[in-house]
């Protein structure tokens, strides 16, 4: 679970402060806000860390990818290829690590990792065509019952050698191996010990084990986006298991279907019976008040073809899905990809409401709440969810339940974007034990109260006029 992020020089951040996450976190603000942007950098990391090609840095993106930032210069604040692009994160270990390291007394040592803290600099060296490199890279490490350490690289600043690197740490001393006395390679990507690593130490055998948990942390992330893909007549599935839903909902039927041949059972609402995806699904559409029946078919028996259909409130025969209201295909990839998702989990949403009619949207808000807390073959999912939201009917839901203590605010986080001035901020709202907003934005939701006094002023002033 990612428990903080700061992040300075992003496209409209000049520095975002430190945003620390629940298992649920909203993002809301006013267009071009740079609210989205937070999400961007996440996937931006998650492509880099995915990407074929070890020695760049950022992966910035293609017409293929979920994030295309362009160029450096389109990525940095203000476009300033002399300001450096610097992160901080920590994530929690849904497994504790386990690293064999040497001690002073050349005793090998096992440490217990519980969380890492990775934090990252990154310059633009060639101004020209714009190259990217790591200039200061360092991992802390959490341990239990012991004092945490860090280990790391950074650039060497020699006129010989525009890429060469030293390694450093706290707390632990790096020896080197006799006649490897010559300075470290560049990392790879934006966080990778380079294979040199352990040949140059005598006690950097952890190195890959590094690697390897930040690369782990990042497949956990999915993201889904604002506009989902159009329900289709049919769906073809050859039993192929998506990793996700997609990020434009493309893959929602065939990890329905998947889910259903790898008998992936759910305790719905702290309940102690287990019900399948295609059940909940079922269920949390009839308590939007969306459709009263949910159903996937095969077409012929022959066939790899499948067809979904569904019952309107009010009506008694089933229909196809593209024949209903838009906002069902819409929310679909999100109910599927709150429980699809495999454990220890970050989805990454935006506008997941869109489409929905208020009471719905405040539904969905109470199905998000069961998701993070529901257990898959008896065991928790640790789930965590960052929403970017428009929606005030969406928010209240969490405020009310909070309030009625059927959720912790301590499982909630809530930011505002504010750009009203340059440089953009980031506030957090402080939500308490009654589900209160106690720093509300000024106009957070627009001007309602203003908006209705207008109307009741304006109503009374017709009235005095005779203007019935």
């Amino acid at each position: 679970m990612l428990k903080y992020l700061h992040i300075k020089n992003f496209k409209g951040w000049k520095d975002t402060g430190k945003i620390e996450f629940a298992p649920i976190t909203l993002f809301m603000g006013s267009n071009s806000s740079g609210k989205s942007s937070i999400g961007q950098f996440l996937m931006l990391l998650k492509q880099s860390s995915s990407s074929t090609d070890r020695k760049t840095v950022l992966f910035l993106g293609d017409s293929d990818s979920v994030v295309e930032l362009g160029g450096p210069v389109d990525m940095l604040y203000e476009h300033n290829t002399d300001a450096m692009l610097e992160f901080e994160y920590r994530w929690d270990m849904p497994e504790p690590l386990t690293l064999s390291m040497l001690s002073n007394t050349d005793n090998t040592e096992d440490h217990i990792v519980n969380s890492i803290t990775f934090a990252d600099k990154i310059a633009v060296r060639d101004k020209e065509i714009q190259t990217l490199e790591v200039e200061k890279m360092m991992y802390y490490l959490h341990l239990k019952d012991q004092s945490d350490f860090s280990v790391g690289m950074e650039r060497v600043q020699k006129a010989s050698s525009a890429r060469a690197y030293k390694t450093i740490a706290e707390n632990y001393e790096i020896k080197r191996v006799l006649g490897r006395a010559w300075e470290m390679p560049s990392p790879y990507r934006f966080y990778g010990f380079p294979d040199e690593m352990i040949s140059y130490h005598q006690n950097a055998w952890f190195a890959p084990q590094l690697n390897a948990a930040h690369e782990t942390f990042f497949s956990t992330i999915s993201y889904l986006g604002p506009l989902r893909e159009k329900a289709e007549r049919h769906y073809r599935w050859t039993g192929f298991i998506p990793n996700s839903v997609g990020t434009s909902g493309k893959d929602t039927i065939l990890a329905l279907l998947a889910a259903r041949t790898e008998n992936r059972l759910y305790n719905y609402k702290s309940g102690q019976v287990r019900m399948s995806l295609e059940t909940i699904i079922a269920k949390a559409l009839t308590e939007m008040g969306l459709v009263d029946r949910f159903i996937i078919n095969k077409i012929a028996e022959d066939r790899q073809d499948y067809e979904v259909k569904v019952r309107t409130k009010g009506s008694h025969t089933l229909t196809d899905i593209p024949d209903v209201g838009f906002g069902i295909s819409q929310v679909l990839p999100v109910l599927v990809q709150l429980y699809y998702a495999p454990a220890n989990s970050i989805i990454i949403m935006e506008q997941p409401e869109l489409h929905l009619h208020p009471s719905a949207q405040s539904a969905l808000a109470d199905i998000m709440i069961e998701a993070i807390s529901a257990r898959e073959d008896a065991k928790p999912r640790n789930i965590q969810l960052i929403i970017e939201t428009h929606s005030e009917h969406f928010l209240r839901r969490f405020q009310r339940r909070i309030a009625e203590q059927r959720f912790s605010n301590d499982c909630f986080a809530a930011y505002f974007a504010n750009n009203d001035k340059s440089p953009s901020t980031l506030e957090p709202l402080e939500v308490n034990l009654f589900g209160e907003i106690t720093n509300w934005p000024k106009n957070f939701f627009g001007d309602i109260n203003g908006d209705i006094f207008a109307q009741t002023s304006a109503a009374l002033q017709r009235q005095i006029d005779g203007d019935m």
